[in-house]
């Protein structure tokens, strides 16, 4: 049966918005508390009955949703460019040994701007004690970067931020800070790094060092043999609290919070870049973050997912001209720490190898017979 010219228009069409919400979604998909010029309050439900009422946007939405449960699904019955996947997944993986760098930059560049800035890790968030405030930035930034008693000094800096986050909510804005600072701890300073220099010098008996360091046999051996076992966790930390924060800022920032959303697509003109009302393009935004973050919680088309990420941090920064920089550095980093880890342990994705692994074995099997 053939669908009728306008039915396939307007499918057309809907499909096109969807990619296109998807493409410039990040645009609307910032910190929507660093950019916004302030908004009266709109209610939640009343918001969301008015923007699902539209069957256009209804259409738009069902199409973006079909449109990547079909490339998603295509993927893994085709499995297309098999040898580019795999070159592409060993090249990148062969930068392991640089993780801790990677993370320990994630981290360590952003705080140093708060200190310098004044804040205290997120821009909406400024303590009563503004010397604290920098001394602590600056402090711990530069240690991580320099990579000096990095497992100690992460380990400080997640207890900072918890006891922060105790009292000041709107820290889970900077939510990332937390995998970041636990995979640092996991990993320690890597190379190149001071803790690498000063842990070669300390293990060589004819260095001068090594017998003046007290530290490096009697607590750093056997803290590092301790906590190797779970160094293999790292991936897992990464994925689910950068994907809980996506969670968070599509949903709580997004879905939950409509007027300040709306505030930001009218500051920036949004709906002229895709002719869309302003409720389809917040709507769009928030679900598009949750989705990115479930499949990073989830593990499930990890570095797809971190490549969506990627991109869409990317268009923040060309299409909100004031908005920090420094506020997405971490997460930028922990996106690009994950397209090299991959989904790790306890994942859809390491489900998905296993499956596919044996439909090839059987597949070889059946052809040898």
């Amino acid at each position: 049966m053939k669908l009728r010219p306008s039915v396939g228009r307007a499918g057309t069409f809907a499909l096109v918005c969807s990619l296109a919400l998807v493409a410039f979604a990040g645009r609307a998909s910032a910190h929507v508390k660093y950019v916004t010029p302030g908004s009266d309050p709109v209610a939640v439900a009343e918001f969301l009955a008015g923007a699902l009422s539209d069957p256009f946007n209804v259409a738009v939405l069902l199409g973006g949703a079909a449109f990547v449960v079909a490339l998603l699904g295509g993927y893994l019955a085709v499995r297309p460019a098999r040898r580019d996947v795999a070159v592409f997944r060993e090249t990148i993986e062969s930068y392991r040994d640089l993780l801790p760098w990677l993370l320990r930059l994630s981290v360590g560049i952003p705080l140093i701007g708060a200190g310098f800035s004044g804040y205290f890790f997120s821009p909406v968030v400024h303590l009563a004690d503004p010397t604290f405030v920098r001394l602590f930035g600056i402090t711990v930034g530069f240690l991580l970067l320099f990579g000096f008693g990095t497992r100690l000094v992460a380990a400080a800096g997640l207890a900072v931020y918890l006891v922060g986050f105790a009292f000041e909510p709107a820290l889970m804005l900077a939510f990332e800070y937390v995998p970041g600072f636990i995979a640092i701890a996991l990993l320690g300073g890597g190379r190149p790094s001071a803790d690498h220099v000063v842990s070669r010098m300390a293990a060589d008996d004819r260095t001068l060092y090594s017998n003046v360091d007290p530290f490096y046999r009697a607590i750093a051996v056997p803290f590092v043999e301790r906590v190797q076992p779970f160094a293999s966790l790292v991936p897992l930390v990464l994925r689910v609290g950068v994907g809980v924060s996506f969670v968070y800022l599509g949903v709580a920032q997004k879905l939950m919070n409509p007027g300040e959303a709306l505030s930001v697509v009218a500051k920036y003109n949004l709906t002229a870049v895709v002719p869309v009302s302003p409720e389809l393009w917040v709507v769009g935004a928030g679900l598009t973050e949750a989705l990115v973050g479930v499949l990073l919680i989830t593990g499930a088309f990890t570095r797809v997912a971190s490549l969506t990420a990627f991109l869409l941090f990317t268009t923040t920064l060309f299409g909100l001209p004031d908005d920090p920089v420094l506020a997405h550095v971490s997460l930028f980093g922990l996106v690009s720490a994950l397209l090299v880890t991959g989904a790790g342990p306890f994942s859809v994705d390491e489900w998905l190898e296993y499956w596919a692994a044996r439909r090839d074995r059987s597949a070889d099997a059946t052809a040898a017979d």
